[in-house]
């Protein structure tokens, strides 16, 4: 088995595989103050908890957009499971030439998936992912990564209207009776899903004029079935993509 730690700002995913199966898959809160005492026995008691033993793990990949917390897992790898962590960064074996200006800069997530997403459906690829930021990426039809775009993510962005807009609630994301809302609360859901699903759209169809092609449009990440509902670029949401491409990445990597 192996263990696949996806370290994003707002979550971490963890997930458990044999061979390419995945067991398990857990979805924790990122804690960046957190440390690798603390993150370990989470994960020894959520192992435990389904049946897994804490050391019968071949190896751990990770992937993480937060750099303080990767000292932090590589330790609880090395102190609870036993094992030699392999962290995604430069250098990797991935299979995908990244066409960036600076690769370096290029955040881990964002590879992960594009990985992920040319092996399972194959390119010209637009891959969006709808965490703490949106991000759009363009993978071509023979595997180049080609860049992408970055836009606040969902949550952060209605999180910030309702701290800077003193008479504006917090609001359950959800699709409203109506755009045009009667209450603050609908207006408010009418502005946040169609004004991201606008966003999205725009920025898909104007990759698919610089890419000259109709890329598929894979969407992943928390909120993405509820923006793809309503999306008219969209054509398949996978949850899994991230936690599935760190697989696909360690099978590559493994025998160096």
């Amino acid at each position: 088995m192996i263990l696949a730690l996806d370290i994003g700002n707002t979550n971490i995913v963890a997930g458990v595989f044999r061979d390419w199966d995945l067991l398990k898959c857990w979805r924790l809160s990122t804690l960046r103050g957190g440390t690798a005492d603390e993150y370990g026995m989470t994960l020894r008691n959520l192992l435990s908890f389904d049946g897994f033993a804490i050391t019968g793990f071949a190896g751990v990949i990770i992937a993480s957009v937060v750099p303080p917390l990767m000292p932090v897992f590589e330790e609880m790898a090395r102190v609870f499971l036993g094992v030699e962590p392999f962290v995604v960064g430069p250098g990797v074996k991935t299979g995908i030439d990244i066409k960036y200006d600076n690769p370096r800069e290029v955040g881990a997530d964002r590879i992960v998936n594009a990985v992920a997403a040319l092996e399972k459906y194959g390119g010209p690829l637009i891959v969006v992912d709808f965490g703490t930021a949106t991000t759009l990426d363009a993978i071509s039809e023979d595997g180049c990564y080609l860049g992408g775009a970055i836009a606040p993510g969902i949550g952060i962005s209605t999180e910030a209207l309702f701290r800077h807009a003193a008479k504006l609630p917090r609001v359950e994301l959800a699709k409203p009776r109506s755009v045009i809302g009667k209450n603050t609360v609908e207006s408010m859901q009418a502005g946040i899903l169609y004004g991201f699903v606008g966003q999205v759209d725009e920025l898909v169809h104007r990759m698919w004029r610089e890419m000259d092609c109709p890329a598929k449009v894979i969407a992943t990440g928390g909120l993405a079935s509820l923006i793809a509902s309503e999306s008219k670029t969209i054509q398949e949401v996978d949850l899994l993509l991230t936690i599935n491409g760190l697989r696909v990445i360690y099978e590559r990597n493994k025998a160096h």
